[in-house]
Formats: structure tokens, C-alpha cells, sequence
């Protein structure tokens, strides 16, 4: 004997999966590509910024920091929404320290010549701010999420300068 199946129950579980997709899965799909690009984001930044530290503690100083935000803003990492660093939406400060020789504590470094052995700071801060994350691109009506400033200091290295030759280069 042949056994029959249920009549009008054929597709329900079909329509049981497609709610559940709609409700459930969809959105723990696109929540958790939400926050893989945050994390990338972020881990973007942090390392942007301290690519711009390194490359200021290895290059001649200025006291407007203009060499190391021209580097930055031109080797922004491969990120969603790269373009607001290099349209000077987002902020990059460069701060040069020098230590008191008395207190010995840091203060804001100057000096009358730039990139040169006799005027070489002791540390670096190099801080990104103002940058915000719109998730899915901008296309979409979700509002963006402002990143944490950044900030990274390190001490001079080189200043790109020789001072056994008496040479700085930029």
C-alpha cells in the first residue's frame, strides 16, 4: 500500500524558510558585514595613523607638519569612504615635542631653521580625527558613525638628517 501525504501542507515548509531567511538571516547577514567593515575601518585608521608617525619621525621636521599630512593624504590605505582623507575632510595634526633640558619634561618644540642637524625634536604626535563611517556606502539613508581620534607618538629617530655629514634630506 502506498502511504499518502497530507493535502495543503506541500508547501509550508517553504514558506516557513522564506520568513525565517527574511526575519532572521538576512539581517544576521548584513550585521555581520557591518561589522567586519567597522573593524576594518578602524584598524585602518589606527594604522594609517601610525604610518604618518613613523614617516615623521624618519623625515626632516616642519613646524606645520606639511610634508607628513602631503604623505598621509597620499597614501591613504584601501578603505570605504578613502576619500574623505584625501579631500581634506578629515583632520591630521602633526605635533613635534622637544624636552626641557631643565624639567625634563616634554614641551612644543621650535626652532628657527627647518630640516637641519642643529634643530632636530626629541617626539612625534601624529593624531587623524574627524572621520566618520557611512555603512554600506553613502548611497544608503543609514547615518554615519563617527571613528574615535587616533593618536600615535613616537620618538625621533633620524629626522632624516646626518649629522656626521651635516645633511638633511626632506
Amino acid at each position: 500500500m502506498k502511504e499518502r501525504k497530507p493535502v495543503g501542507h506541500a508547501g509550508q515548509t517553504t514558506v516557513e524558510f522564506a520568513l525565517a531567511s527574511a526575519a532572521i538571516l538576512l539581517p544576521l547577514t548584513f550585521a555581520l558585514i557591518f561589522t567586519a567593515q567597522l573593524l576594518w575601518i578602524w584598524h585602518s585608521v589606527n594604522e594609517f595613523t601610525r604610518q604618518g608617525a613613523s614617516y615623521a619621525a624618519t623625515h626632516c621636521w616642519q613646524s606645520s607638519g606639511g610634508n607628513v599630512v602631503g604623505f598621509m593624504r597620499s597614501n591613504v590605505p584601501p578603505m570605504i569612504n578613502q576619500n574623505e582623507f584625501q579631500s581634506n575632510q578629515v583632520q591630521i595634526a602633526v605635533s613635534y615635542f622637544g624636552r626641557d633640558p631643565t624639567s625634563g619634561q616634554l614641551a612644543p618644540f621650535q626652532c628657527d631653521s627647518e630640516c637641519s642637524t642643529s634643530c632636530i625634536p626629541d617626539t612625534v604626535t601624529v593624531s587623524v580625527s574627524g572621520f566618520s563611517y557611512s555603512p554600506f556606502g553613502s548611497a544608503r539613508s543609514l547615518p554615519a558613525i563617527p571613528i574615535p581620534n587616533f593618536e600615535t607618538s613616537l620618538p625621533i629617530e633620524s629626522a632624516g638628517c646626518d649629522p656626521e655629514q651635516g645633511v638633511c634630506l626632506p
